[in-house]
């Protein structure tokens, strides 16, 4: 059970910070892909392109937690095989002295 508790808090912080990284990232980008080309007026229906902004938004965001759920997945998976090697391979503790 500890070892699904570790990877699911693994899976969260990299949902999170997945999340957050396209949070940053995603409106960058997307004004870059919806800017028009030789700034030209455009006649648009707006409440559309409002609608298809948000929606591309909110779809890169759910892309950037499962990416980043996925990735902190594996980082999860290493860091309980390292952490089982690790306890594994320990030396046997030294017996205590008892005093004569």
């Amino acid at each position: 059970m500890a070892v699904l508790k570790t990877l699911l808090t693994f899976m969260l912080a990299g949902a999170l910070l997945g999340n957050l990284a396209t949070t940053l990232a995603a409106p960058h980008f997307m004004e870059w892909y919806n800017a028009t080309p030789l700034a030209t007026q455009t006649v648009c229906n707006l409440p559309q392109v409002v609608r298809d902004v948000t929606g591309d938004l909110i779809r890169a965001q759910f892309i950037g937690a499962g990416a980043g759920a996925a990735l902190f997945l594996v980082l999860g998976i290493l860091f309980v095989r390292a952490r089982a090697r690790k306890q594994r391979t320990q030396p046997p503790a030294a017996p205590t002295p008892t005093p004569a």
